[in-house]
């Protein structure tokens, strides 16, 4: 069994690449996919240890994203992980099992994970972006980028942008849909739950701008 001293070690590599970064995606969000996906692991029966290193790895490269350093934080993460994993004495099989969590779990720009521990992974990182940490994401993310909050002229289904034109619409095109995006049993009962509270704020917002509530 891999020290907890290891583990503490590959969490401070990963916390290092971590400073100035959209709090969307800030190593709150790694402390909270962690903790999702370590529950799922236990859950499901998948490998805790590859399961855990690979959360605390994945989002590594999304600062450089941001900055328009890199167009692939997965791809790039993927490989600087496999660096930072060698460097620390770590197993080629188990460097490649964790660069294969990274480099599939993103929504999007991603291949299918082939392995238990990357569909943990990747429905850890889509449960946080549901339920009342997604809808803050959401709205944290957009505002950093200039992004409206709502138009009531450009309603969802007019919007013909991939993931919505304002906030509220991103939360419809695309948040609402991860609940189908879920791998395992156990990441589909929490996404189902808070599918529903995202699903009831869209509901009371669409009120609100009508004055109807």
């Amino acid at each position: 069994m891999m020290a907890e001293g290891k583990m503490r070690e590959i969490e401070e590599r990963a916390r290092s690449f971590f400073g100035d970064v959209n709090p969307a995606h800030d190593w709150h969000h790694v402390q909270r996919v962690t903790e999702l996906a370590e529950k799922l692991a236990e859950e499901e029966d998948a490998d805790r240890k590859i399961v855990q290193a690979s959360a605390l790895l994945h989002d590594i490269g999304r600062g450089k994203e941001d900055e328009g350093l890199i167009d692939n934080h997965a791809e790039w993460g993927a490989e600087k992980s496999g660096e930072v994993l060698e460097e620390l004495g770590f197993e080629d099989s188990f460097i490649e099992a964790v660069e294969h969590c990274i480099r599939s779990h993103r929504y999007s720009k991603r291949p299918d994970p082939r392995t238990l521990e990357a569909e943990v992974l990747s429905d850890a990182d889509n449960l946080d972006a549901l339920g009342a940490c997604g809808i803050a994401r959401t709205f944290t993310y957009g505002g950093e980028r200039g992004k409206i909050i709502a138009d009531p002229d450009l309603p969802a289904d007019e919007d013909e942008s991939v993931a919505g034109k304002t906030s509220l619409n991103h939360l419809e095109k695309k948040i609402l849909n991860l609940k189908d995006q879920m791998y395992t049993d156990s990441g589909l009962e929490v996404a189902e739950k808070r599918h529903r509270y995202v699903n009831d704020f869209v509901e009371r917002m669409k009120k609100e701008m009508e004055g109807i509530k």
